[in-house]
């Protein structure tokens, strides 16, 4: 299972859902980049504060409020996902139509919750 995943709104707070998220991609062999607000590392991936043109993003999984989103809809888009995962509190029906006139799917699902049930 590789859909390399880009975690975005990763934080480096170890009791953050982004954090457990990238801990449960790399034990799962998923190829992980992050983006976040503060640079540093989380097993071993280092997380970007800049948006960089990623290659080959299957899935996009959100950990960002819709509101902080908005600023980030073209780039999302512009990565041409097959898929973002909208994490619970990240549920945002605007971007969803975005993403529905790009093609791309998208769920409102639990990243954690998928690689547990080994539906990810």
């Amino acid at each position: 299972m590789n859909k390399k995943t880009l975690v975005f709104g990763a934080s480096l707070k170890p009791n953050r859902y982004s954090n457990y998220a990238i801990q449960r991609l790399v034990v799962n062999n998923v190829d992980v980049v992050a983006f976040g607000l503060r640079e540093g590392e989380v097993s071993g991936i280092e997380i970007d504060t800049n948006l960089l043109p990623y290659k080959e993003v299957h899935t996009v999984t959100l950990y960002l409020n819709p509101e902080r989103q908005k600023d980030y809809y073209d780039y999302i888009v512009s990565l041409k996902p097959e898929r973002v995962i909208f994490n619970p509190g990240t549920e945002n029906p605007e971007l969803y139509q975005i993403l529905r006139e790009n093609n791309i799917d998208f769920e409102s699902a639990c990243t954690l919750v998928l690689l547990s049930t080994n539906q990810y």
